[in-house]
């Protein structure tokens, strides 16, 4: 199974770090956002990695190279000619590059989920999230836990058939709007995570997931 790390958002949200960085080489705990999740897929299994790039995309491009340096193979899905594509068209137009069932990763989070490279996802299902306790800005959460009635908070990870997005051109679209209609239509299965998990939204929150993991929590 291949793995994809969402990587080509223009990190707004960041400024004025990301004035001249894209927010995935922001550092954390002494290393870019992005290794910290590279290494992770590579202690889990995973040997080839599609990363997407638009806003100073070849910043990316350069300090990672093609991943050997990490022990994986790293491959481009370069939209800095589109613009970032938004979640769902960064995948689309990154389908060629990846496996029938894969991973998806958002760059912006940290975690120390155990990914799965030999993840299967159930009969008849599409699309297999993990989910967290809603935190402070998502009280209400995104999507049910599987069996029970109870909402919880899409981490920005999950995995994917390609049939997901099979009927989809490569254009400027959102992930979300697909997940509640796959949860509508029940081809959508979630899975909580109670562990380390932070949305690296806002400069204040980097500093503070970056004192944490320089105390070890």
């Amino acid at each position: 199974m291949k793995a994809m790390i969402l990587a080509a958002g223009l990190g707004s949200r960041m400024r004025p770090l990301t004035n001249n960085r894209p927010k995935p080489l922001l550092e954390v705990g002494g290393k870019p956002l992005i290794v910290w999740h590279i290494e992770a897929l590579k202690k889990a299994g995973f040997e080839e990695i599609v990363i997407n790039v638009a806003y100073l995309g070849e910043q990316i491009i350069d300090y990672l190279g093609d991943g050997s340096q990490y022990g994986v193979k790293i491959f481009f899905s370069d939209e800095q000619d589109e613009g970032a594509l938004e979640t769902a068209g960064g995948i689309v137009k990154a389908l060629p590059l990846l496996s029938e069932t894969f991973l998806v990763v958002n760059g912006d989070i940290w975690t120390d989920y155990t990914y799965l490279s030999d993840f299967k996802l159930a009969k008849d299902k599409l699309a297999h999230l993990i989910v967290i306790d809603n935190p402070e800005h998502n009280l209400e959460g995104d999507f049910l836990l599987t069996g029970s009635e109870q909402r919880y908070t899409f981490s920005g990870i999950g995995y994917y058939s390609k049939q997901f997005f099979n009927k989809l051109a490569i254009n400027k679209a959102p992930l979300a709007p697909l997940l509640f209609e796959a949860e509508n239509n029940f081809t959508l299965t979630t899975e909580y995570y109670g562990g380390h998990w932070y949305d690296i939204g806002t400069p204040e929150r980097l500093e503070q997931l970056d004192k944490l993991l320089k105390n070890n929590f």
